[in-house]
């Protein structure tokens, strides 16, 4: 089946930051997220879960492991399991990016402070 964010199921996370599941299994997670300017994401680890970010349009910063990355379109950077990160729009401008995890991240997230 033909998938976009105009079919795939979606759901709003965190100060009006929306998420689309264009793949969601066991196995493989593949999200097309969004975050308006000024947004971030929990900082947070993963137990067995390795994420890629890939920004589609926008300019984003993903923290991993206390160093911190500016991404643009067309770029991103893979985290590795037990790795903690955050995603971060200091923009002024929304960032839109996919964010895919093997194997599903859902229940391995663990809240880093």
């Amino acid at each position: 089946m033909k998938i976009s964010k105009q079919n795939a199921e979606h759901y709003i996370w965190g100060n009006n930051c929306d998420g689309w599941h264009l793949v969601r299994n066991k196995d493989l997670s593949v999200i097309h997220e969004r975050m308006p300017a000024n947004t971030s994401e929990v900082r947070h680890f993963h137990h067995y879960s390795r994420q890629f970010f890939f920004v589609v349009s926008g300019t984003a910063v993903l923290e991993m492991d206390g160093e911190r990355f500016t991404l643009h379109p067309n770029e991103g950077m893979e985290i590795p399991p037990l790795t903690p990160h955050q995603m971060l729009n200091e923009a002024e401008t929304e960032v839109e990016f996919l964010v895919i995890s093997q194997p599903n991240s859902k229940d391995d997230r663990v809240l880093v402070k």
